[in-house]
């Protein structure tokens, strides 16, 4: 395909998204669909218009899923409800950590015994496809900050934490196949990798995003009159915590994610609007001379809109780099043990002592959508030195993996989810 033609494709896409998306909300399907559908259509699969490459285009694909999964991760985190509470994030953080961990080693089983991959082959396999994605799974996402439902937001935070709790697993597999040093016995992996990473990017977010927060109030209330970019505001963040995560080491996800929470809720505190986003509207109508929540709001919608954009490209790219033959049953194998039984056994341990009812732990089960976070870690293997061999391998099954959730699971959430609010309604 030529210049002409993809920017073609892309306004055509958008402009039949802009003027269709009352009736995409309407109709039991996402748009993701759509956007793989026209990638089949144009593909491979279809009129072998063009094929994507994700081996020979790695570095480019790297950047792009690098980019989608930042702005998605800063548009979840500024969703989150504030204040935060270990009472309510107890779930999620159990789905980031514990779910996420028994997926990783259930993946691994199934990659060593059944798809006979070398052991760090199987553990990057599950590091790569262990994470739910923040992207494409818009219809399971929290609306706003005072949405009620603890399965949306469960499913929201879970996702913006695990994007980054994968990355010490991505690093062990890596390592596993002489790629990265491990240290002996694991030691420098677990230190490293696991603890300074980790703990080091949640610090870096939680303080780029409270300063942020507190000096945009601080300046406001001196200042009256000031005016602020804030969509720029809520990008200069993003790129902040995340290039000094990636200077000291540490997990610039995490790092992302954190930095939003953390700017909503210092925003929130400082306006003495600790209740959330309904309460700091009303009180702008009311005229109260308080400090507002600006940045958190106003940048959201600009964010949301590039991670639609972003949505639109990678998963067309998705499509264009499927073959019909690429549907083996090794391949769609391995999904539906992801899909059926590696997902839901790993949210029932891994949720053990929360509170969450269990037709809740049933559909969090269900619905742990792979997409443009599975992409990264894998182009970022990749690119740190991955066999060809064993990198082909592993597209293959990722992008079945990917196509597969994005058809099933968006195929599946809009009438589930319905479902699941009415019976929730009281009777009468």
């Amino acid at each position: 395909m030529t210049t002409a033609t993809w920017f073609i494709l892309i306004g055509l896409l958008l402009l039949i998204v802009g003027f269709t998306f009352s009736y995409i909300k309407s109709v039991p399907a996402t748009s993701a669909i759509i956007y793989l559908s026209v990638g089949f259509i144009v593909g491979p699969m279809g009129f072998e218009l063009f094929h994507f490459n994700p081996f020979q285009e790695s570095a480019l694909l790297e950047l792009l899923t690098e980019i989608a999964v930042l702005i998605s991760l800063y548009c979840a985190g500024v969703k989150m409800p504030a204040p935060v509470s270990m009472k309510r994030w107890r779930t999620p953080l159990q789905l980031a950590t514990f779910s996420m961990v028994l997926t990783v080693g259930l993946v691994t089983l199934f990659g060593y015994y059944g798809l006979a991959l070398p052991l760090g082959a199987a553990v990057l396999l599950g590091a790569v496809v262990a994470p739910t994605d923040p992207v494409l799974a818009t219809e399971v996402q929290v609306r706003h900050a005072d949405d009620p439902d603890e399965l949306r937001f469960s499913l929201t935070c879970e996702a913006g934490m695990n994007d980054g709790s994968a990355f010490p697993f991505v690093m062990l597999g890596l390592g596993l196949l002489g790629l990265h040093d491990l240290g002996d016995a694991g030691w420098r992996w677990l230190a490293v990798d696991v603890f300074w990473a980790s703990g080091t990017g949640i610090g870096i977010g939680i303080l780029a995003g409270s300063g942020v927060g507190w000096l945009v109030t601080k300046i406001r209330t001196s200042y009256a009159n000031t005016a602020f970019l804030e969509s720029f505001l809520g990008l200069g963040l993003i790129a902040f915590a995340y290039g000094i995560s990636l200077l000291v080491n540490a997990w610039g996800f995490l790092a992302v994610f954190c930095a939003a929470v953390a700017l909503r809720h210092t925003e929130l505190k400082l306006a003495g609007l600790m209740q959330g986003y309904s309460t700091a509207v009303e009180a702008r109508r009311e005229g109260e001379p308080q400090a507002h929540v600006h940045v958190s709001e106003s940048s959201l919608a600009f964010n949301e809109h590039l991670e639609r954009l972003a949505e639109i490209v990678l998963v067309l790219l998705l499509g264009g780099s499927i073959f019909w033959d690429s549907w083996s049953w090794r391949a769609v194998g391995f999904a539906a043990f992801l899909f059926f039984i590696a997902r839901p056994i790993s949210v029932h341990l891994g949720v053990l002592g929360s509170r969450a009812p269990k037709r809740m732990r049933n559909l969090m089960g269900w619905f742990g959508v792979r997409g443009i976070g599975s992409l990264y870690y894998l182009m970022y293997a990749i690119q740190h030195g991955l066999p060809e061999e064993i990198a082909l391998e592993l597209i293959h099954l990722t992008l079945v993996v990917i196509a597969l959730s994005i058809l099933v699971h968006g195929i599946s959430v809009k009438p589930t989810i319905k479902r699941y609010w009415r019976s929730r309604k009281p009777r009468i």
